[in-house]
């Protein structure tokens, strides 16, 4: 069984308010240094056999379908 990586972010021009206030929090909380946050979604995908090419379009597929939305989400798959 092999392990595909997908990690997906806001694209770099859509606001992320999430990011925002974990920037605010570390101030508050004495974290020196932290400008900007952007937080993102990571999914582990378990398939069977090794990872060809196939596979690893069908994840990406996956993930174009499924686990981020194109419009406003970047993602990138790798093995791990």
């Amino acid at each position: 069984m092999a392990r595909v990586i997908v990690d997906v972010m806001l694209k770099p021009e859509i606001l992320d308010p999430q990011g925002q206030a974990i920037v605010g929090a570390c101030q508050r909380l004495g974290f020196s240094g932290v400008s900007h946050v952007r937080q993102g979604k990571r999914f582990e995908v378990d398939v069977e056999g090794e990872v060809d090419d196939a596979k690893l379009a069908d994840v990406r597929r996956l993930a174009e379908t499924l686990l981020a939305n194109p419009v406003i989400e970047d993602f990138e798959v790798h093995v791990e």
